[in-house]
């Protein structure tokens, strides 16, 4: 007979071909009289992860595969994990091999032996837990994520940007509707979405140095952790994508009057082809930083893809340009209308139409 299935460990992947079969056995050996299985979400990694997965799986029934297209981000593709196993509990452990999977038999034991605990969390915070090698500035910069986390936080959690944990299946699916799913760090995001705080045990492990394949931590995944901190706290209000576009709007701006002072005031262009140049350059700087920042989950690749979506960004915008002017005019030549709130109007018109839009049109196809 079947043995009943007690745990999936949902695994995030990007570009962790040689580390999957490491996994794997690592898991085998942990796991041992254990009813589990191993979903690797994996992002479409150019290195062929997936495939190493699938590879696995034909001789491995536990093993098994979501690859995504057009999408990226480790929260979502945690949440994507969580939603696709039938096993009560599930884990969630990095694909490359930093997390101790020696700790998951006492996870399970704990959630099986308290049913009232929700939430089992390793943590490198604890005592008889580490940071193992890191360097003083990895963990000045841990350290001040964790003071940070805590003022969203309804639990006082020793190490809440833990990315490795195990919890009741029907509590993650509970709460996937509340979920941000931004950034790097869905424990934070599970923990502040719940409506009630989450019974929680934390126990120690020894964070491990990566010895195969690449670090994804850059300035990005930073940006992205403060971006999740915003979204819980005023995100209900002020939409964080919405903010971010903003913001890069009005870099923009400062990029559409730098071109246009250079060329008009110093190179002697006409003033009309001069704008037309600087509306182009500011256009194509938003795009991109838009595609690498804002739409990171979803960014566009390949040639025919950045073209394709320039082209539908600029309409988008020139749509947006001539309803920033309409709005602002109509409003300038009302009675008592003054220049500045006039101003401040059509920009307002602009951002809400570019936004929407191109959230639609040129993000939301792909």
């Amino acid at each position: 007979m079947i043995p009943r299935l007690e745990l999936a460990v949902v695994i995030p992947t990007f570009n962790e071909l040689r580390n999957v079969p490491l996994l794997i056995a690592k898991l085998d050996a942990a796991l041992v009289g254990r009813a589990w299985e191993a979903i690797f979400v994996d992002d479409d990694s150019p290195d062929g992860t997936a495939q190493a997965a699938r590879d696995l799986g034909l001789t491995d029934p536990r093993v098994r595969v979501i690859q995504r297209f057009g999408r990226r981000g480790l929260s979502s593709a945690c949440i994507e994990g969580m939603c696709a196993t039938a096993a009560p509990v599930v884990a969630v452990i990095d694909g490359d091999l930093q997390h101790d999977e020696t700790i998951l038999p006492t996870m399970l034991d704990a959630l099986q032996a308290d049913a009232a605990l929700d939430v089992v969390i390793g943590s490198r915070f604890v005592a008889g837990g580490g940071t193992g090698d890191w360097d003083q500035d990895r963990v000045k910069k841990s350290a001040l994520a964790t003071r940070l986390s805590r003022r969203v936080l309804k639990a006082d959690l020793s190490d809440p940007m833990s990315g490795f944990f195990m919890m009741r299946t029907q509590i993650a699916r509970d709460l996937i509707p509340h979920l941000s799913a931004i950034g790097f760090k869905i424990l934070l995001d599970i923990m502040t979405a719940s409506p009630r705080p989450l019974k929680y045990l934390e126990l120690p492990y020894t964070f491990r140095l990566r010895t195969e394949g690449e670090s994804k931590l850059d300035y990005v995944v930073a940006m992205e952790f403060l971006i999740a901190i915003y979204d819980r706290l005023f995100g209900r209000i002020v939409p964080v994508r919405f903010v971010m576009f903003s913001g890069i709007g009005a870099l923009g701006a400062l990029v559409h009057l730098t071109v246009l002072y250079a060329l008009f005031r110093k190179e002697a262009v006409n003033f009309v082809g001069a704008t037309i140049i600087a509306t182009v350059v500011a256009m194509t700087f938003n795009f991109f930083l838009n595609n690498a920042l804002t739409y990171r989950e979803r960014r566009l690749t390949g040639a025919r893809g950045l073209i394709d979506g320039w082209i539908s960004f600029c309409l988008v915008c020139s749509v947006g340009a001539a309803a920033n002017v309409g709005v602002a005019s109509f409003l300038y030549e009302m009675e008592h209308g003054t220049w500045a709130i006039s101003a401040m109007a059509g920009l307002m018109v602009a951002a809400v139409w570019n936004y929407a839009l191109s959230s639609r049109f040129v993000w939301g196809r792909y």
